[in-house]
């Protein structure tokens, strides 16, 4: 898989940024972008972090003139937006051995993510809204381990999502990813909701803001290296998930990110105008 990636340096700001270690009360890595410097600062740390790299190849480049708070969870990143109080993406690796485990979803409930600033998602802002609360990265991705699957259901990993949807293609899709893991020893997974009208509804006293559609690009590195996305409109997704395919270059035009920055050129180019699913 080396031979996959670009050679990427640290510069020195951000070295130094993640050598400011500050201690906090919660569980989590929490590193806040300044969008105009793209200058980071560790606030906290724990074993999280020994997982998950500031070039991991899942993570995409960091977002021009968006608000950005960077979380470092157990099965999970995310890239939070403090104006929208939802993820602007959130982005895993998971591998074959992610896809079963004995911790089930049940038991834990949707929770506040106290590493986020006032005002921030709860549960009263779902209440009666009309909306599901949306996994990014799914509690199914996440049975391997109890903390991991309690991160799920932090808000912070939630955007507000048609029900039908939700338990419709959406579900597919996280059904696939983890087939597709499991086919392949692992994939990378990046999704997260897409805004692209000038003005959003929004739910509850938080006003938390409801996409107009969610986006997910998943790579995988072993043996042929290949990709693919989905767009998915908030509304009844009863459709088959190949109604909604599309390449990773077309997701990234639509969304302005850039996704897995650190691939070698070639394989990029191959990989992210790749649109079929039989591929797979």
């Amino acid at each position: 898989m080396k031979g996959f990636l670009k050679e990427y340096w640290l510069s020195a700001s951000v070295l130094l940024a993640l050598a400011i270690i500050v201690t906090c009360s919660t569980k989590g890595t929490v590193i806040s972008h300044n969008a105009n410097t793209k200058e980071s600062i560790a606030i906290q740390d724990d074993t999280n972090a020994e997982e998950f790299d500031i070039q991991s190849i899942d993570i995409p480049s960091p977002l021009q003139n968006v608000s950005e708070q960077i979380l470092y969870r157990k099965g999970y990143v995310v890239s939070y937006n403090k104006d929208t109080k939802i993820p602007n993406w959130v982005a895993w690796h998971l591998t074959s051995d992610h896809t079963t485990g004995s911790f089930k979803r049940s038991g834990n409930a949707f929770h506040e993510d106290v590493d986020v600033p006032l005002p921030r998602a709860n549960n009263y802002d779902y209440k009666d809204s009309g909306w599901s609360r949306g996994h990014m990265c799914p509690a199914g991705d996440n049975k391997w381990n109890p903390d991991a699957m309690y991160e799920s259901f932090l808000f912070t990993n939630v955007c507000p999502q048609n029900r039908n949807l939700n338990s419709g293609v959406w579900n597919q899709i996280e059904i696939s990813c983890r087939n597709w893991a499991d086919r392949y020893g692992d994939v990378y997974i990046v999704c997260g909701p897409i805004l692209f009208n000038q003005e959003h509804e929004t739910i509850g006293q938080t006003q938390v803001v409801v996409p107009e559609a969610f986006f997910k690009v998943v790579l995988c590195l072993n043996g042929e290296p290949k990709g693919i996305g989905f767009i998915c409109r908030n509304t009844d997704g009863n459709r088959k998930k190949d109604m909604y395919v599309n390449s990773i270059s077309q997701v990234e035009r639509v969304t302005k990110m850039k996704f897995f920055p650190h691939l070698d050129d070639d394989v990029a180019e191959k990989v992210k105008h790749q649109s079929d699913l039989s591929d797979w």
